[in-house]
């Protein structure tokens, strides 16, 4: 067939002179695309004469193959050299070791959450939740706090608004998770034994207070538990969460409306040029508050008191978390930046380890 050598010159001399992809892409259309040159040749074989139609499909197939050849291998040119460019252009040594990324830590105050939960999940407790806004009534009447209480006053407690015509209970946001101690024994009965970790509230502002804090209230109901029950489950929980093998506590008469007895807990401890330490020394520091339920608070709640009795204690989360860490002034869990946690080992570019603290 004429012009084979021809075609062969210009299409190879086309790829070679493509200076891009798309370039290269209308020299293909041109040789071997539907309506190509070479297309429109290899279409007129059918109507050679059999010995003629044999040499010129020969022929033909073996430019289209060569073309072709010559278009993958101007394609994988023009890629190298492309990538070659980009390389100058976005170079990176990949000999350089990389980049840290660094992994942020748990808020000191959720560490200890899980930790005092931790601890007294193996003395039995299961954690018991409710909601932070309450009806007076879970939050006040039902813990036998009477009306004329100073908790009830607009000044001590965030009370919610109230529509004119609105007749519905009073709600405030809970002052304390006892809350959630009634709604535990109403749903569970007696025997029981709950903690309830969470958020309360109180018209409260200064170094040790903040309206927003954290508590965690424990309850125990039985037929035959006593105070003695209770003096031993607050020393297995601050030997284990100060992480000390002896621990001393003395309990100071007091008053709460929902416990009877009542009593303060002080816990042993000295501090020798600003080191704090639990569990020796000369001085005692007040933790947390404590006593037997009161007989009204369990009729309050669905359960005989002729029948069953039992404690209570609640303490300050925020509180430990300061004895534990040395955190000094509890508006640093609210208030204060990264470097200020840092001060105190929280770190955000610290791991959590709940088992040995924190570690870096």
């Amino acid at each position: 067939m004429d012009g084979i050598d021809t075609l062969r010159a210009k299409y190879l001399a086309a790829v070679t002179g493509a200076a891009d992809e798309s370039g290269l892409e209308e020299v293909r259309l041109a040789a071997l695309g539907k309506k190509g040159e070479i297309s429109a040749l290899m279409a007129t074989l059918g109507k050679m004469e059999p010995e003629a139609r044999k040499a010129a499909g020969a022929s033909l197939n073996i430019l289209k193959d060569e073309i072709d050849a010559a278009l993958r291998a101007r394609k994988t040119a023009l890629g190298d050299a492309a990538l070659d460019e980009r390389l100058k252009a976005e170079w990176l040594d990949v000999t350089l070791p990389g980049r840290p990324r660094p992994r942020g830590t748990i808020h000191p105050v959720s560490q200890v959450m899980e930790e005092l939960t931790a601890i007294f999940a193996d003395m039995g407790f299961s954690v018991a939740e409710g909601p932070q806004v309450e009806s007076d009534w879970y939050n006040f009447d039902a813990l036998n706090i009477p009306p004329e209480h100073p908790a009830r006053q607009e000044h001590d407690t965030f009370f919610m608004h109230r529509a004119p015509g609105d007749n519905r209970p009073p709600h405030v946001l809970r002052t304390h998770t006892s809350p959630v101690q009634i709604r535990a024994m109403m749903d569970q009965g007696a025997p029981i034994r709950v903690i309830a970790p969470g958020r309360v509230y109180r018209m409260d502002m200064d170094q040790t207070h903040t309206p927003m804090f954290h508590q965690v209230e424990g309850l125990a109901i039985d037929r035959n538990i006593s105070m003695a029950n209770l003096k031993w489950t607050l020393e297995e929980f601050c030997r284990a969460f100060f992480e000390v093998d002896k621990v001393e506590l003395r309990f100071r008469a007091s008053h709460f409306p929902f416990t009877e007895p009542s009593a303060e807990v002080d816990i042993r401890y000295s501090n020798v040029g600003g080191q704090l330490k639990i569990g020796e020394g000369d001085k005692w520091m007040e933790i947390l508050g404590s006593g037997m339920v009161h007989p009204k608070v369990l009729q309050s709640a669905g359960v005989d008191p002729t029948q069953w009795q039992g404690f209570a204690f609640g303490m300050g989360i925020d509180r430990i978390a300061m004895l534990k860490y040395g955190i000094p002034d509890l508006r640093a869990f609210f208030e204060a930046d990264l470097r200020w946690l840092r001060h105190y080992g929280f770190s955000a570019l610290d791991v959590p380890d709940l088992a040995g603290g924190l570690s870096v």
